[in-house]
């Protein structure tokens, strides 16, 4: 897979993975870089049969596959311990690899993630597969954004969106790819195993959030047994982008504990 490996070159520096959602792009965390680089060891990647990481995914593809896919990332940049930071699917990877070698991980950070299906994002994911198979990749990537950003950010950012979106649509994945992530996202189910989790935890989420119920985050605060619930009123999905200083306050600060 592609990966950079960013920001302090001290060898006692914290490494701080930073795992996307369903696009898988690295590009999704630059807001993120300019704080973190400065203190940490920042590792950033595109997912496999994303961007920049080309393949044909297995079919029967799940998180389990996605988690273990990172740990052998690491294990090949030779990064023993880290934190990681996953945004929705990337939050869904964290809690995998802290199930699998929890001894690699110092702490979560878990951005509108979810344990368990619930009837609303399914009825969103299925929503974008009827887009998908119309072959509609340009409105896919226009419900993605409402998706994504609360009404006023777009409307305040539609050039810089829209370029964005012509870059997207230029490097659009594999239909397959796309539909077997999804699946994966899907069919994660670890709510019986949240006790097992001994991982620290900041849980941050959204009440704007379109795609995922603030209370699926309340549901992994409750259920982990570390873990801190921060909520946002404003963001939407990705509130990593849209309220970038609220979002690097809360990150930064968790950090700095370590």
């Amino acid at each position: 897979m592609y990966f950079e490996v960013l920001g302090s070159t001290d060898p006692s520096a914290q490494t701080v993975v930073l795992s996307s959602g369903l696009g898988g792009s690295a590009n999704f965390w630059k807001p993120q870089l300019s704080e973190l680089t400065q203190l940490y060891r920042v590792v950033v990647y595109d997912q496999l049969g994303t961007g920049r990481s080309p393949a044909v995914l297995p079919d029967q593809y799940r998180i389990s596959n996605m988690a273990d896919e990172l740990l052998e990332l690491l294990d090949h940049a030779g990064i023993q311990t880290c934190h990681v930071v996953g945004h929705a699917l990337g939050g869904l990877v964290a809690m995998e690899m802290a199930l699998k070698q929890p001894e690699r991980l110092t702490s979560m950070v878990l951005i509108n993630a979810w344990s368990s299906p619930n009837p609303h994002t399914l009825r969103c994911f299925n929503i974008r597969k009827a887009i998908l198979a119309s072959c509609e990749k340009r409105v896919f990537l226009q419900m993605q954004a409402l998706i994504l950003y609360p009404p006023d950010w777009i409307a305040e950012n539609i050039e810089a969106l829209e370029a964005e979106e012509a870059h997207l649509l230029e490097y659009f994945p594999e239909e397959s790819n796309l539909l077997k992530r999804i699946a994966a996202l899907s069919e994660f189910d670890i709510e019986s195993q949240l006790s097992d989790i001994a991982i620290d935890a900041l849980i941050v989420a959204n009440k704007d959030d379109l795609l995922v119920p603030w209370q699926r985050s309340m549901i992994l605060d409750e259920g982990l047994s570390s873990s801190t619930l921060k909520i946002l009123d404003y963001g939407g999905h990705a509130s990593t982008v849209t309220a970038t200083d609220a979002f690097n306050s809360l990150l930064m600060a968790h950090l700095a504990q370590y």
